[in-house]
């Protein structure tokens, strides 16, 4: 069985996290996919950073929201390095990419670069938020998306549907093997987060899940251990 492994926000446990130096080390550990994530900067340009605050990541303090991309440009994302835009880390890497989306807004922006750049073979949009993926089911109905959660039963399953996602992106703590196999009998892929340690690893591939999401190069080369 496939098992991709996915580097979260590149691979956060070992360099500064949604960096491109962080993208571009996930990109040589030869993680499979490498997740992002997407906000809309003041005057429009699709940052990647996990926070709508810069605080917690860089060096400045306050709300994306209220900066301009060069005013962005001036922070400290981590060892130097300057918060990036989507389309810099499509150029860095080579390796498909997951884009996660916070709202409507951001979900328009990344379809016009998508559309743009023809990127919908590359990169699966995935959200936490159900009205973010029905937006880009509208503006790029062959886009491949994923709903993400972290609590949840299994009333996910149909969350998902109706949306048109394709796959479920799920906290490992909260995952029973019943709502994986009702997932997949739906003809859904589910996608663990996070995978950083070899039990949790271990417990991926028991519940039979086509891949997790993972802060760490190492889980890459321990998959070949727990097939």
């Amino acid at each position: 069985m496939t098992f991709l492994t996915i580097g979260h926000r590149g691979v956060m446990g070992v360099e500064p996290e949604n960096t491109l130096r962080s993208f571009v080390r996930a990109d040589h550990e030869g993680l499979d996919v490498i997740e992002l994530d997407l906000h809309l900067s003041k005057d429009g340009a699709l940052v990647v950073m996990h926070d709508a605050q810069v605080d917690r990541t860089t060096d400045g303090t306050g709300p994306i929201s209220d900066r301009t991309l060069a005013e962005l440009r001036e922070l400290d994302a981590g060892q130097g390095e300057r918060i990036p835009v989507f389309e810099e880390v499509v150029d860095a890497v080579r390796a498909p990419l997951q884009a996660e989306i916070k709202d409507v807004a951001a979900a328009r922006a990344l379809a016009e670069v998508m559309t743009r750049r023809d990127l919908l073979g590359r990169v699966d949009v995935i959200s936490f938020h159900d009205e973010a993926l029905a937006e880009i089911r509208t503006l790029l109905p062959e886009a491949r998306t994923a709903l993400v959660a972290s609590r949840y039963g299994l009333d996910v399953i149909d969350r998902a549907r109706t949306v048109g996602a394709g796959m479920l992106v799920l906290n490992l703590r909260r995952l029973t093997l019943e709502l994986v196999e009702k997932a997949h009998a739906a003809g859904l892929k589910v996608i663990g987060w996070t995978v950083n340690t070899p039990d949790q690893l271990k417990l991926a591939r028991g519940l039979g899940l086509d891949g997790g999401t993972t802060d760490f190069p190492e889980i890459r080369r321990a998959t070949r251990y727990t097939a």
